[in-house]
């Protein structure tokens, strides 16, 4: 297995890795080596289980949630020896990459020794990452193509995120494998906040400080929401790019209802969701949120703007807004804010929702689809 990131580098697509490494761990019929990064410039090798080892290329890394261009060269760089020797001396039946690019460039290049498989995690699509365009102008016809037509099978982590890819790539033949969640880890707080309760409606919002985020429009919609006289208290947890320019801005209005808590480990998330009674996301563009998943797994309403993976995770547990303006998200928080009994009807269905989406089904897809591609392999090279 490859993924240029995994904690504690990265977001939600090296949480899924991990999560599905879990699933993997004390299996009898696999054998897993995976090669990820780490944030100082040394390797390193994990015993992370019986079955598995995890062996860390690390690179010089500025910011644990953002990758620099200079980074993901270094990463290469210093990653391509050490998979060329685990390819030469691991005597493996495939390759299962996470981020077609930069992870899949590495297992491009050795496909005419091992099939691989590349999960479509979300910024390695073209699309409507802002920060990206230049990438994807530039290596999209380049190298995107080359790298997806010669995998063995694509699979994405969202029905969006398909969509996505087949604008990109329309003869392309694309699974859908969605994110899990542990229902055990996140689950809802004792009872649900009432009409009776005091204070103002506490809203959560999870993720890395980007562009693609759109922060600001949600501080907008809070900033509203209190001139029109409707309480709320906003916690944004994460790091990033933008954190020291988002930290001006919420100085600047005296935005003293905005919390900026910074990045939390994994740790302390569930007490972090638990905590609070409404998710709202302004994010342009997502794989499938795990932050969604674990925050209905915990029992809280969605307030999110659409994109991606969206139409599989809200149905009666939250309101997908129409616009991505200030104005629809603060009237749709507004409406839970005033009405406690919508939104504990939300929180019931919410928590109901997913229970869909197990780590445990992902992962036997996962082995269903090596199978295949494995099947597919031997019938075209017979011995």
């Amino acid at each position: 297995m490859l993924n240029y990131e995994f904690p504690p580098i990265g977001g939600g697509g090296g949480q899924a890795h991990l999560s599905l490494l879990k699933q993997y761990a004390g299996r009898p019929d696999l054998e897993v080596d995976c090669l990820t990064s780490a944030p100082e410039p040394q390797f390193l090798t994990e015993q992370f289980a019986g079955n598995i080892v995890i062996y860390r290329a690390g690179i010089h890394k500025k910011d644990l949630h953002l990758w620099r261009r200079g980074e993901v060269i270094e990463w290469l760089r210093k990653a391509t020896p050490h998979y060329r020797r685990l390819v030469k001396t691991g005597n493996y039946d495939l390759v299962h990459a996470f981020f077609a690019f930069p992870t899949g460039w590495l297992c491009y290049r050795t496909a005419r020794l091992l099939p691989y498989i590349l999960s479509l995690r979300g910024s390695d699509v073209p699309g409507g990452n802002v920060r990206l365009q230049l990438e994807y102008k530039i290596l999209g016809p380049l190298v995107f193509k080359p790298i997806w037509k010669h995998a063995a099978a694509l699979v994405a982590c969202s029905g969006g995120l398909k969509a996505r890819a087949l604008k990109f790539l329309p003869s392309a033949d694309i699974d859908v494998v969605p994110n899990g969640i542990d229902l055990e880890r996140f689950f809802p707080a004792p009872g649900q906040r009432g009409a009776e309760s005091p204070g103002p409606l506490r809203l959560l919002t999870v993720g890395r400080l980007s562009a693609t985020k759109r922060l600001p429009l949600l501080v907008e919609a809070v900033e509203r929401l209190g001139k029109e006289g409707c309480p709320v208290q906003l916690t944004i947890v994460g790091g990033g790019a933008l954190e020291s320019q988002l930290r001006r801005t919420l100085e600047e209005k005296g935005l003293h209802c905005v919390t900026l808590v910074g990045r939390r480990d994994s740790q302390q998330m569930p007490d972090t969701y638990r905590s609070q009674d409404v998710l709202v996301s302004a994010s342009a563009q997502e794989g499938m949120s795990n932050s969604m998943l674990e925050a209905m797994a915990s029992g809280l309403p969605i307030v999110t703007t659409r994109c991606e993976g969206v139409d599989e995770l809200i149905a009666d547990n939250g309101i997908v807004v129409k616009e991505a303006n200030p104005a629809e998200l603060a009237a749709a928080i507004r409406m839970l804010a005033e009405d406690p009994s919508k939104r504990k009807a939300m929180a019931l269905a919410a928590r109901t929702r997913a229970s869909l989406f197990s780590w445990s089904s992902a992962a036997d897809q996962y082995i269903e689809k090596y199978h295949q591609v494995l099947s597919r392999v031997g019938a075209a090279h017979p011995q």
